[in-house]
C-alpha cells in the first residue's frame, strides 16, 4: 500500500513528461529543496476563447502555453522562488507549474500570496507517497495456490466474465510488460517520471499480475480479469532494495490525466495519504465520467486516508483486518502468488494487493451487467467483497 511519507519523498521522483512547458526550464528538484516545493496552477482560458480554435483537450495552445509560462516566471521572480517544470492539465483547465521556496521564507505564506496573483487558480504544497509491499518466498505457484481461487470462486467467474472490453489504469511503479504471463494485455504503457524508465520494478508488475495476468496459458497464476485491456502508468519509482516505492502528487496527477483522457474504466490506486486538492479535483472528473476508482483504505489514518475516503472512491482492505468500517470492503491480502519482475512468480501480502483483485472484479461485473462499474461491488454482511453476487447478481453460491 501507498503510505504519505515525508515531503523528503518527493525529490526521489524526477518529474516529468511527454509535453512539458517550456524546454528552457531548470532540471528537476535536488534533494537539498525537497521540503520546499509546491505547485502553481495557471488558469487556462475556456477552450474557445483560446488562440488555437483546433483545440480538444490535447497539450496544444502553445501561444497560450508560452504565455502561462511567462506568467508563471514573473510570479517566481516576485516571491524569489525557483520555477522548476511545468505541466498542461486541461481536464482541470490549469496549467501546473513546480516551483521551489527557498530556506528562510515561510512556505504557507508564499502559498496564500501566490494564491491571490491574477490567473492563479490555487497553488498548495507538493504531496509524497509512498508505496510498500511485503513479498513472501519465491514460489511457482499454480491457480490452486490463489485465494480468490477458493474464496472468489473465480474460474466459474471467469466462465461468465473475464473482464472483456473493459480498461483498467495500473497507477503504480513500472511494470514488465513482457512478463510471459502479461505479455500482450496492454494498450498503454507510459512513464510520467523523469529519465529512461529502466528495469521493470516489482509492485507494479505484482499489482497488474493480480489484475490481468494471462489465464489458461499453462504457466504461472491467472488474473481475476485476464479478458482486460491493462494501462501501465508510471508515476512512482522503486528505491533502492525494491521493498519501498514513492510517488507525488504531480506524477500522479499526470498519470491521472492520461487515464481518464484515454478513456480508463477502472483505475487501481494502491495508496493513502491527506487529501490532495490536484489529485482530488481530477478523481472528481474521474467518478464524474462514472470511472471506477479503487483505493487502498489504511486503518492507521484519518477516515482511511486519502482517496480512500472521497465520495464515490471504493475502498478497499485486506479482509485479514480484525474488523472492516462500514463502506470498506475487504479483499484477500495475504500468501497471493503473482509476477516478478523477469518472468519469474512469487508471493506478496498487503492491501495493495488486495486493491488490485478488486480492479479486477470490478471489471468482471462491468463486462458482464454493464452497469457503472463504480456501482458494481456488493459487500457482504462480514465486510468482505461478495464476489459471485458482484459478478452474477446472485445471493446464494457461485453456481
Amino acid at each position: 500500500m501507498i503510505r504519505l511519507l515525508r515531503p523528503l519523498l518527493a525529490v526521489l521522483l524526477t518529474l516529468a513528461a511527454p509535453a512539458v512547458l517550456g524546454a528552457s526550464l531548470p532540471a528537476a528538484a535536488s534533494s537539498s529543496d525537497e521540503e520546499r516545493q509546491i505547485l502553481v496552477m495557471l488558469k487556462m482560458p475556456p477552450a474557445h476563447y483560446r488562440p488555437n480554435s483546433s483545440y480538444s483537450g490535447d497539450y496544444g495552445d502553445a501561444a497560450g502555453q508560452a504565455a502561462r509560462r511567462r506568467s508563471a516566471r514573473r510570479i517566481a521572480e516576485r516571491y524569489g522562488v525557483e520555477l522548476r517544470e511545468g505541466w498542461p492539465m486541461p481536464l482541470l483547465g490549469v496549467d501546473c507549474y513546480l516551483m521551489v521556496v527557498p530556506p528562510g521564507k515561510a512556505l504557507d505564506r508564499v502559498i496564500a500570496a501566490v494564491a491571490k496573483e491574477p490567473g492563479v487558480a490555487w497553488a498548495q504544497r507538493t504531496t509524497a507517497y509512498a508505496i510498500s509491499g511485503k513479498m513472501g518466498a519465491a514460489d511457482d505457484p499454480l491457480y490452486s495456490a490463489q485465494p480468490t481461487a477458493g474464496e472468489w470462486k473465480l474460474r466459474e467467474l471467469q466462465r461468465s466474465a473475464t473482464g472483456r472490453g473493459v480498461k483498467i489504469a495500473i497507477v503504480d511503479s513500472r511494470v514488465d510488460v513482457s512478463h510471459p504471463d502479461l505479455a500482450g494485455q496492454f494498450v498503454s504503457d507510459e512513464n510520467f517520471i523523469g529519465g529512461s524508465p529502466g528495469r521493470p520494478e516489482a509492485h507494479g508488475t505484482h499489482v497488474a499480475g493480480l489484475i490481468g495476468a494471462k489465464a489458461g496459458n499453462g504457466i504461472g497464476m491467472a488474473g481475476v480479469a485476464p479478458g482486460a485491456r491493462l494501462m501501465a502508468l508510471r508515476a512512482c519509482r522503486e528505491l533502492e532494495g525494491g521493498r519501498t516505492t514513492v510517488c507525488n502528487s504531480l506524477a500522479l496527477a499526470q498519470a491521472l490525466q492520461f487515464a481518464i483522457q484515454h478513456q480508463a474504466n477502472v483505475i487501481n490506486l494502491s495508496l493513502s495519504g491527506p487529501r490532495d486538492e490536484l489529485l482530488g479535483r481530477l478523481l472528481g472528473i474521474a467518478l464524474s465520467r462514472n470511472i471506477a476508482v479503487v483505493a487502498a483504505y489504511d486503518q492507521a489514518q484519518p477516515d482511511g486516508g486519502f482517496p480512500a475516503s472521497m465520495r464515490g472512491v471504493l475502498p478497499v482492505a485486506d479482509e485479514a483486518l480484525p474488523s472492516l468500517p462500514s463502506g470498506v470492503y475487504g479483499a484477500p491480502g495475504r500468501d497471493l502468488p503473482t509476477t516478478e519482475p523477469g518472468g519469474g512468480w512469487g508471493l506478496v501480502n498487503g492491501t495493495s494487493y488486495a486493491v488490485a483483485q478488486v480492479s479486477g472484479l470490478v471489471a468482471l461485473a462491468g463486462e458482464r451487467t454493464k452497469r457503472p462499474l463504480a456501482s458494481s461491488l456488493v459487500r457482504a454482511s462480514d465486510g468482505r467483497v461478495a464476489a459471485c453476487a458482484t459478478v452474477l447478481g446472485s445471493t446464494g453460491p457461485c453456481p
